[in-house]
């Protein structure tokens, strides 16, 4: 079975919000998209597991206005730096906690990665999804990168001292004001000095650009769409793909509903042909070497024919009935998550 590397998902969250133990993800349970027997039977073999803080005192994403012909959600606050330090630390302990229970094997390069997805752990890359937890002289990298952080997102959908995220907001488009920040393009320039990921995911388009314009290393989204298929703000366009395409960089396809569905609505109901049209747009575009998975597990409402993370057989075999031959099936599911990360962190 050729093992899924998959781009983001939100299973420390759920561990810092008390929703499950690290036990009940190696033993199995209910509350969530991932744990051990269901990686093993749906063929995970890895990921990026993000480091999240939530807006304190802010109530959940509004799903029933997200089930709507159109919405468009308020950015929450920013957050306080120290605040969000301390929840980072905590979401590293659990990272550390599943290590220990030989769950996950942390990896920091390409080979580790490839070589601990076979399992029977699954091969952990620690990311950042919004940079709140770093200061303006970025002192907190030494800490962070110690810890095994090897992938960086600015932003998620609220402001932070770096730059601005993206609403959840349908139809739109990312183009909604100013790029990066001066402390935002530091912190592009000393991730790739340091040879840290830097995640575009959220980020809005005028953000993006810059990104584009100051880095060195691949261009990496590692949880979007295709806007041309789905209008949402957090879908890229054709020209931030091209953007993306130029530097031989990659697009993870995000499975929450309503990134696929092109009327945007947040619902079970999503047939595989809308992933199928996802993806052979961002083929078109980015090239069979630019496209793989970043299924956003425990973090957002998935179709109903996968459901969790022991459903990602069915994806395969969809992907086999779409026409997708061997050798770029295994492109899709980790050998180009492979490639970018070599080129990104070296040897």
């Amino acid at each position: 079975m050729i093992p899924f590397f998959d781009g983001h998902n939100d299973l420390l969250l759920k561990m810092s919000l008390g929703r499950v133990t690290a036990e009940e993800v190696r033993d199995g349970h209910a509350n969530g998209h991932i744990d051990l027997p269901r990686a093993r039977s749906g063929g995970l073999g890895g990921g990026f597991f993000a480091l999240y803080v939530p807006t304190p005192g802010a109530p959940a994403m509004d799903m029933e206005a997200m089930r709507q012909d159109s919405y468009d959600l308020p950015l929450p606050a920013p957050v306080d730096q120290a605040h969000a330090l301390d929840r980072v630390r905590t979401g590293i302990g659990h990272f550390r906690r599943l290590a220990e229970l030989d769950i996950i094997t942390p990896c920091t390069t390409a080979a580790e990665v490839e070589a601990a997805l076979p399992g029977p752990t699954l091969a952990a890359v620690l990311h950042m999804e919004g940079a709140e937890a770093i200061g303006p002289d970025l002192s907190e990298l030494d800490e962070l990168q110690a810890a095994g952080l090897r992938s960086i997102g600015p932003v998620w959908s609220r402001p932070t001292i770096h730059g601005h995220g993206v609403p959840f907001r349908y139809p739109a488009t990312s183009d909604i004001g100013p790029g990066l920040t001066a402390a935002g393009k530091a912190l592009v320039r000393e991730c790739n000095r340091r040879r840290i990921m830097v995640d575009l995911s959220h980020l809005n388009m005028a953000g993006l650009r810059d990104v584009a314009e100051i880095s060195d290393a691949p261009l990496v989204a590692t949880h979007s769409n295709a806007h041309a298929i789905t209008p949402s703000a957090r879908c890229l366009t054709d020209e931030e793909l091209r953007l993306i395409a130029a530097t031989d960089g990659l697009v993870g396809i995000n499975f929450g509903t309503c990134f696929l569905r092109p009327d945007g609505k947040f619902i079970a109901d999503c047939p595989i042909e809308h992933l199928l049209r996802h993806l052979d747009h961002l083929l078109s575009i980015l090239g069979e070497d630019g496209v793989a998975f970043g299924s956003d597990f425990d973090g957002a409402v998935l179709p109903d024919w996968m459901g969790d993370c022991g459903g990602l057989f069915r994806l395969r075999e969809g992907l086999v009935r779409h026409g997708i031959d061997p050798p770029l099936l295994e492109k899709l599911a980790h050998r180009n998550w492979l490639r970018v990360m070599r080129a990104t962190w070296g040897a």
